[in-house]
């Protein structure tokens, strides 16, 4: 084989440095008098930043998600839903956490849920997604 069978065109996305939140002070930011969207799945926290980039942040417990490669997974699930959404989620910080009952088996509706708070958030920022 020479070559790849086919090729996609599409902008790589990734996840730098810039765009996680780091640090002790930024969680804490976040977690003062947040705004909040809350479904079955999740409670997402957020809170405008003075920046003109979307920052993530990932609190999923061990009491609520057990094994660690199911965190693992879900931790993936929602970072590459925050990368896919991350030009409507501009100069906000975002803090996700797993709710009791999260369907761990079902990629979809873990999807879904994060997909409506990315566009719960646009709407009250004012953008689209």
């Amino acid at each position: 084989m020479t070559g790849p069978i086919f090729t996609v065109d599409r902008k790589p996305t990734r996840f730098p440095k810039s765009r996680k939140l780091l640090t002790k002070h930024s969680y804490n930011r976040v977690f003062d008098r947040p705004n909040k969207s809350v479904d079955s799945c999740f409670t997402v926290l957020w809170k405008t930043n003075e920046s003109d980039r979307g920052r993530l942040g990932l609190a999923i417990s061990k009491k609520v998600v057990k094994r660690a490669v199911d965190r693992n997974h879900l931790k993936r699930l929602v970072r590459e839903g925050f990368r896919y959404h991350q030009h409507c989620l501009m100069g906000v910080d975002i803090v996700v956490l797993a709710r009791h009952g999260l369907p761990l088996g079902s990629n979809g509706t873990i999807t879904d849920s994060l997909t409506g708070h990315w566009r719960r958030i646009a709407k009250r920022l004012g953008q689209t997604c």
